[in-house]
């Protein structure tokens, strides 16, 4: 598989402060790669290091198979935070000086508006946009030149839920015409619903990484107990059962855990239940699990 940005051991240091700490990970080419944790875990630092804002104290890194130069970067599109675009201005006239600044042409304008859909409000000013636009149109701005990668900091960050749906669709749009999309969000939700492989940060330290599904794997749990705690344990060993409190449990992958067969086992070792339940561990608690909070 082709990697659009491999990490090596990033570390950033301010003072006594540890930013990032021995980082590595590789971003896949065409995958939606979400970088996920809470607020100053080192997500936004880390993407400073990656576009030449900041630079990383020890570590290095390698962009579309190389040592990052000025033309690599022009495969980038970027949104650290929200451009600071002229009120007064309407969408296409703030486009054109952004490209102006990239060294771009106006053509492609039109076509960056239609595909976050603001092309029919494309003379409007930008003081009379919704969050939701503006920050689609921050998209449409990163989107010029046609990069291979964008690069999203918090994308729907302080939006409603409307406007949360249109930046998914957006980033969903976006990767199935085969760009690489590398996200920087502390939503669990945002990441599972729209990134294929995620990074997990926590005080500059990466707890995890890999596919989405499997990092962030749902699980059933099922809870058994008995009047004798030890021999069911020995009875239930190939399941490696753990105790809390009074029960056991046992973890599966989702749909995989059949109740009908434990307690056919249990009562052909001489075993009556007394409790037999099956329940879900939530995302969220898998993610708080891993990060230990």
């Amino acid at each position: 598989m082709q990697t659009v940005l491999s990490i090596k051991n990033i570390s950033k240091k301010y003072g006594s402060i540890q930013a990032l700490n021995n980082v590595s990970f590789d971003v896949p080419k065409g995958s939606v790669f979400g970088i996920l944790g809470p607020n100053g875990s080192g997500k936004t630092t880390l993407l400073g290091i990656v576009l030449n804002v900041l630079e990383a104290s020890s570590g290095s890194y390698e962009l579309l198979g190389k040592e990052p130069d000025a033309d690599s970067r022009k495969h980038i599109g970027t949104l650290l935070e929200t451009p600071n675009f002229y009120h007064y201005l309407s969408a296409e006239k703030n486009l054109q000086i952004v490209a102006e600044i990239k060294g771009k042409g106006f053509d492609d304008i039109d076509n960056v508006l239609q595909k976050v859909n603001l092309l029919e409000r494309k003379t409007s000013k930008f003081s009379t946009y919704s969050l939701g636009m503006k920050q689609r149109l921050a998209i449409a701005s990163a989107l010029l030149g046609n990069p291979d990668v964008l690069i999203l900091d918090e994308p729907t960050n302080g939006l409603d839920p409307v406007g949360i749906a249109e930046i998914r669709g957006l980033i969903q749009t976006l990767s199935a015409e085969g760009k690489t999309i590398i996200m920087a969000s502390h939503l669990l939700d945002e990441v599972e619903k729209v990134c294929n492989y995620v990074a997990i940060l926590k005080k500059g330290v990466l707890l995890t990484a890999g596919k989405v599904d499997e990092v962030l794997v749902n699980e059933d749990i099922v809870e058994v107990s008995c009047n004798d705690l030890n021999k069911l344990a020995n009875v239930l060993s190939n399941y490696n059962p753990k105790q809390k409190d009074n029960l056991l449990q046992l973890y599966f992958a989702t749909g995989v855990a059949k109740l009908d067969e434990i307690n056919k086992h249990c009562f052909e070792n001489g075993i009556v239940l007394t409790h037999l339940y099956l329940r879900k561990k939530s995302l969220e608690a898998k993610f708080l699990e891993i990060t230990n909070n």
